[in-house]
């Protein structure tokens, strides 16, 4: 099969083995898959991942020994836990010790025309959302974390730091919590859409630094957004975490956490069900971040493509 395989030093696309569905895993024929962040940093080495890019994906499953499978359309959660540690007792699969990450640790992504998966990893997208939109199911239970992790009310102040594929998806579902969500950037063509539901967009160098907002989100992947983020929350406010970078810069003032005692939360892997309904009931917009979408074949010019600075989502269909 085709796909795209980064060998530690570049991303190339060539002809792989074909996954066969064993042990409790379903082969999937992948339609669609989406470009992240994760993967852009992951060739500049972050978790020093070699194999098949990619886990944003929508699929059908072709193999299965659970027949009832077979032909349905599905996304897939990207952790693959070994379901008997400690963690995963404990309803914590995510952080189970044992577990392979979708192409991002020891398991090839779906940069590729096959991959296989657990069953139980799988969930069924509704007919009534297209491919395009179900390869956002991943991100956007990605959002979704946050408000499993915190209580966000309508009182509430928030602000996203990051107007990028992450922090348009963040404000988006914050916005369903409460009216009162900035989102802070540098590209006021990606905050267009967001006025149609409330979500006031505004430049990073027009914000008054002053400590406001009781829920910061840094999504920006920058240092200089931590500290606009740390700088601009009330005393006891909550800061959530969503970037993962591969060189990450700590020369910023912890002091601010300390003095205002900053409540702070690592956010990571969320759950699928919410953001299937939010693309089924459309209460989250996501067909106007997508801005490009090669096949397979030209998966490196995609990977260039999607790491131009201010580029939100490029796609990859598998049938070229």
């Amino acid at each position: 099969m085709k796909a795209l395989v980064f060998d530690g030093k570049e991303g190339k696309v060539g002809e792989r083995k074909k996954p066969a569905s064993e042990n409790g895993e379903a082969l999937i024929q992948v339609h669609r898959a989406g470009i992240c962040n994760t993967d852009l940093e992951i060739v500049k080495g972050y978790m020093e991942f070699q194999g098949v890019l990619g886990h944003e994906f929508v699929g059908e499953v072709v193999d299965s020994k659970e027949n009832q499978w077979i032909g349905k359309r599905v996304v897939g959660e990207i952790n693959c836990y070994c379901g008997t540690c400690e963690f995963c007792r404990n309803g914590l699969g995510n952080h189970c010790p044992n577990r392979t990450v979708l192409g991002i640790l020891n398991r090839n992504g779906v940069f590729a025309e096959y991959v296989s998966l657990p069953i139980h990893n799988l969930i069924p997208v509704p007919d009534s959302v297209p491919d395009e939109q179900a390869v956002f199911t991943e991100p956007l239970a990605a959002a979704f974390e946050i408000l499993e992790q915190i209580r966000v009310t309508p009182e509430d102040r928030v602000v996203v730091i990051g107007d990028g594929k992450l922090g348009l998806l963040v404000a988006q579902v914050l916005r369903l919590s409460t009216p009162q969500v900035l989102l802070l950037g540098k590209h006021p063509e990606h905050w267009e859409f967001l006025s149609e539901k409330g979500i006031k967009g505004m430049s990073v160098d027009q914000l008054e630094p002053k400590p406001e907002f009781d829920v910061a989100v840094e999504a920006s992947g920058s240092p200089a957004g931590l500290e606009t983020a740390i700088s601009i929350l009330k005393p006891r406010g909550t800061l959530v975490l969503k970037s993962t970078v591969a060189r990450p810069n700590n020369s910023f003032n912890w002091n601010l956490l300390v003095i205002n005692e900053i409540q702070v939360i690592g956010s990571r892997c969320g759950p699928f069900k919410p953001a299937i309904e939010a693309l089924k009931d459309k209460s989250v917009e996501v067909q106007s971040m997508i801005q490009k979408t090669y096949p397979l074949s030209n998966g490196v010019e995609a990977l260039r493509h999607a790491g131009q600075k201010g580029m939100l989502k490029v796609q990859l269909m598998m049938n070229d």
